[in-house]
């Protein structure tokens, strides 16, 4: 597609991925943006990262680039970092022979699956057809070359975006196999670019849902913030429930997402509602909150556990309990300290807040997740409509964010007074008339 066929501008690419593009064409290498950047560009959306492919091995980039890391094992990449901003910059990819040591497998490159069909090492390179062949969506099969300014389209990709198709290149199964954060990827471009899966697509996915499980935990939780951090969390968790791939992701709350008027599913369905609408209005969201929503209900039912069974009192209950529960998670979805520590102490506040008056009301208010332990106390009372005196709570809390006098008060409006003071030592003793001491 040449450059008056297209919409594409050099005035719509990062001013660093065009520095990266320009230096490998200079130095005699093939250099095209693809994937991505290319679709959103055709679509009128600003892309959020650009991604650069080349006929020029990871090695031969980062001897150009003093700011260039590698990365990766599964397939070598080299990043090249601009501050904040990093441009990736992958090698043409090639087909690869089923054994590593056959007649056809190139030398030096080799290609291994395990039990499943999932690729887990595959530095394999090629051509820039061959590159096409092995990318995962005809939309993100486009190539814009920064020698001709032209889109060249290996898949008939651009008329699936104008069509609003999203078809898999290649046997959905084999490549679902090959890469089962595929089938993740399915569901966000689908709700990102507002396109329909095509039935190839979308068959597969519940039995082969189960693949996610071999999947490295830190990577499912990339998949996880593009999800859920994105503004598409609603789309996105409906989808994935439908498909079932949402219960892979957290098999920890398999038994409460049974229903979907369930409080645990009207919980999630709200919170994801709410992040997305504070992203659309620009605001701050932060992956804790939502990490304390999704594993809330599990918390409960172990926290429950140890003080039936464990006799514990309950804010040692809730320690342990949160503990266990984000040990549990992380087995399948890595969750950083970052995250989980301000997670727990929401949840440790949710008994706090029950407190009313006096001191220790007070310095709840202050405290600096307030607000978010708030927001989730207002989420656990639309979630549960039938409890009052959550309800009552909520509403006490949202008059003393505007009015801290009502916390001397208290939730039944009677004066606390002030705090008697504490005795410290024994109380001396009067001395008495005694004849004997000489007392009169």
């Amino acid at each position: 597609m040449p450059r008056d066929k297209h919409p594409v501008s050099r005035n719509d690419i990062s001013k660093n991925a065009l520095k990266v593009l320009y230096r490998l064409h200079n130095s005699g290498f093939d250099a095209y943006l693809v994937g991505g950047c290319v679709r959103d560009i055709l679509l009128g959306i600003q892309p959020k990262d650009f991604d650069v492919t080349t006929n020029a091995t990871p090695e031969q980039v980062k001897s150009l680039f003093r700011n260039c890391r590698l990365i990766g094992r599964r397939f070598r990449l080299a990043h090249v970092v601009f501050g904040k901003e990093i441009i990736e910059v992958a090698t043409f990819r090639g087909h690869h022979a089923d054994e590593p040591d056959s007649k056809t497998a190139k030398k030096n490159q080799h290609a291994h699956s395990d039990e499943h069909g999932q690729l887990v090492r595959d530095n394999v390179y090629g051509t820039i057809e061959e590159d096409a062949e092995r990318r995962d969506f005809t939309a993100n099969a486009l190539y814009y070359n920064i020698a001709d300014f032209a889109i060249y389209d290996f898949a008939n990709g651009v008329d699936d975006i104008n069509k609003g198709v999203l078809r898999l290149i290649g046997d959905a199964e084999t490549r679902y196999r090959e890469d089962p954060v595929r089938m993740l990827r399915a569901v966000r471009f689908a709700t990102k670019l507002n396109m329909q899966m095509d039935n190839a697509v979308r068959e597969p996915i519940n039995e082969l849902a189960s693949l996610l499980a071999n999947i490295p935990p830190a990577r499912l939780f990339d998949e996880f913030l593009k999800m859920f951090m994105s503004g598409k969390a609603t789309a996105n968790f409906s989808l994935m429930m439908e498909l079932g791939l949402f219960q892979q992701l957290f098999p920890i709350l398999k038994g409460h997402l049974s229903d979907a008027q369930s409080p645990a599913y009207q919980m999630l369905l709200k919170a994801f509602k709410d992040t997305d609408k504070r992203i659309a209005e620009d605001k701050r969201v932060t992956p804790a909150y939502l990490i304390a929503v999704l594993l809330w209900w599990p918390l409960l039912a172990r926290k429950e556990q140890l003080e039936n069974e464990g006799g514990l009192p309950p804010m040692d209950a809730i320690n342990i309990a949160a503990a266990d529960v984000v040990h549990r998670q992380s087995q399948r979805v890595s969750i950083p300290k970052r995250f989980s520590l301000p997670a727990r102490e929401i949840w440790q506040l949710q008994r706090r807040l029950q407190v009313t008056k006096g001191g220790r009301a007070m310095k709840a208010l202050e405290h600096k997740r307030f607000r978010a332990a708030y927001d989730f106390m207002l989420l656990r009372a639309h979630a549960q409509p039938d409890e009052k005196k959550l309800a009552e709570l909520a509403q006490f809390w949202t008059e003393a964010q505007n009015n801290p006098a009502k916390l001397k008060t208290g939730k039944s409006g009677a004066p606390t007074g002030k705090p008697r003071r504490r005795r410290r030592g024994p109380r001396k003793k009067k001395p008495q008339n005694n004849p004997d001491n000489g007392s009169a």
